[in-house]
């Protein structure tokens, strides 16, 4: 196994993480600003940072791994997750059966939502990167980054809302969920940026791999 291939199961890793982790916190609301978001704002946007980092230097079809990668791991913490709440609870058991299915009892709708959202929005992303890339070969990597997160978060945020919550909130709860948790992820993206280049140098200087080749709009 060669050094790009290392570092590729590595950034698998750290993917599949910021997913759960995301899928896992979803479900909560904080107000900040005056505003409702959802806790996944936090991890979740690192998960378009590295799908950037990857489709940077495996191209499509790494991204595309990466992605079902994600897609797998996460439909297995959802299984796990369902057979644990199947499972009689013990009377010595540390965590009671009431406080566990208060936590992950209602994650059934949201992991639908989430994973609907997430495949929309992954493979946006990745195909507005490659078009941005064949536009500005090896320059402007920001504008590959934030142009390709800029619609890819808009249509997840609007999916994993509806999804999650039609026929529990209002129109109008839904819709401005969805655009707080829009703008709190493109901050997010955006204030990760420099991760991209950070990640982009050490790639190249450091442990000298470089770019997937990709070729230019004539």
């Amino acid at each position: 196994m060669d050094r790009k291939q290392r570092f590729f199961i590595f950034l698998t890793a750290l993917f599949v993480a910021a997913l759960v982790t995301g899928d896992f916190v979803g479900g909560k609301f904080f107000v900040f600003l005056g505003r409702n978001f959802s806790a996944g704002v936090i991890p979740f946007p690192l998960t378009f940072v590295l799908t950037d980092v990857v489709n940077e230097f495996y191209g499509t079809h790494g991204a595309r791994r990466l992605t079902y990668a994600g897609l797998v791991a996460a439909i297995f913490v959802w299984l796990v997750i369902n057979l644990a709440l199947a499972l009689p609870t013990s009377p010595d058991s540390p965590i009671s059966d009431l406080a566990f299915r208060g936590v992950f009892g209602t994650s059934a709708r949201l992991y639908v939502a989430s994973l609907v959202a997430y495949m929309v929005g992954q493979l946006l992303d990745i195909s507005v990167f490659q078009i941005l890339r064949r536009v500005t070969g090896h320059r402007m990597l920001w504008l590959r980054s934030t142009g390709s997160t800029i619609l890819s978060q808009a249509i997840d945020s609007v999916v994993v809302s509806f999804v999650f919550l039609v026929g529990t909130r209002p129109l109008g709860f839904i819709l401005g969920n969805a655009a707080n948790n829009y703008l709190g992820k493109l901050a997010m993206a955006v204030l990760l940026t420099p991760v991209i280049y950070l990640g982009h140098g050490v790639f190249r200087r450091f442990f000298h791999i470089q770019e997937k080749d990709s070729p230019a709009v004539v």
